[in-house]
């Protein structure tokens, strides 16, 4: 299992390698002058535009650049925000940090509701948990992110009579400010979870139940609540948990939407400001960190199934 383990580690850093060169090149053809956008009304000074294309070293060929940024991350120096003066590696962590409290409390809330609703569809395909389940599971997976939050702000004010804080407090600060301020977009984010969870739990279970070895356990008289338990359950919980990994990759790539509706400061809205500001190392440094984030998730994927199935173990 070490060797195994070291090889994944071995595939990672060749890939966070090969990342950084496609992240850098990338980030370049963003059209737009990030010099141009720092002066602003200055914009068209040549002697300004040369000052501070030397201190941020826009000035030497992409190349060299390159070489520059690369070595400095060997350092840990993410670089300094050419928009607000501050250490990259700080803004980007600390905007990390809030996208993956509503990624993993979006997670939570997509297992909690989707296992169980998949799997009381996939036990009796057909039944009326499974129209109800596959009703839910079409609603939430056609309506897009930013109407189900529009839709969640307008019931809570009308409904509930609850103005929902647009301000995200964090929660060392005040953790009932924390929650009241999250609620509502892990629901909006975590319904298209829940529904894309519970699709994926009813297929995997409905496909088990047709198994041979499923059906032999049924004929000989297992209660059903055993043949569900020992036979579906088990086997199905590498899909799960491979599918786990996939949706906190999604949610933590595709939240940009709902940070900006609620007003959370998470990665997503840092990254969408960088690219209108046109912030290069913010940029860099945001994007390598979504790279070295998925990279983790994969590894971890891996460990797991070790950790369910002997087999993966063994070999």
């Amino acid at each position: 299992m070490l060797e195994a383990v070291l090889r994944r580690l071995g595939a990672a850093l060749i890939t966070l390698i090969l990342a950084t060169g496609v992240v850098f090149l990338v980030i370049r053809a963003v059209p737009g002058d990030a010099i141009g956008e720092m002066l602003g009304q200055s914009a068209g000074d040549p002697a300004a535009e040369a000052a501070l294309r030397t201190f941020f070293g826009l000035d030497r060929p992409i190349w060299s650049q390159y070489l520059a940024w690369a070595g400095d991350l060997l350092r840990g120096d993410l670089g300094i925000s050419m928009r607000q003066g501050m250490p990259v590696a700080g803004i980007v962590f600390d905007a990390f940090l809030v996208t993956l409290e509503i990624g993993l409390a979006t997670l939570a809330f997509a297992i909690l509701l989707g296992v169980p609703l998949g799997l009381a569809a996939g036990a009796r395909p057909g039944g009326i948990a499974d129209m109800a389940v596959e009703g839910f599971t079409l609603i939430g997976l056609s309506a897009p992110v930013f109407w189900t939050g529009m839709v969640l702000l307008i019931l809570a004010d009308a409904w509930l009579g609850w103005a929902p804080p647009l301000v995200y407090t964090p929660p060392d600060i005040s953790l009932s400010d924390n929650l009241e301020g999250i609620l509502l977009p892990v629901l909006a984010l975590g319904l298209l979870q829940a529904a894309a969870y519970a699709q994926f739990t009813r297929q995997q279970s409905a496909a088990l139940l047709r198994q041979d070895f499923v059906r032999a356990a049924a004929a000989r008289g297992l209660p059903w609540r055993v043949v569900f338990g020992r036979h579906v359950l088990r086997n199905i919980a590498i899909p799960l948990v491979t599918y786990a990994g996939l949706i906190l990759v999604q949610i933590l790539g595709g939240v940009v939407v709902v940070e900006t509706l609620f007003g959370i400061p998470g990665l997503g809205r840092t990254l969408l400001a960088a690219v209108q500001g046109r912030d290069y190392p913010v940029l860099q440094g945001a994007l390598l960190l979504s790279v070295v984030v998925a990279l983790l998730v994969n590894l971890l994927i891996d460990l797991a199934y070790a950790l369910i199935d002997p087999r993966v173990r063994g070999a």
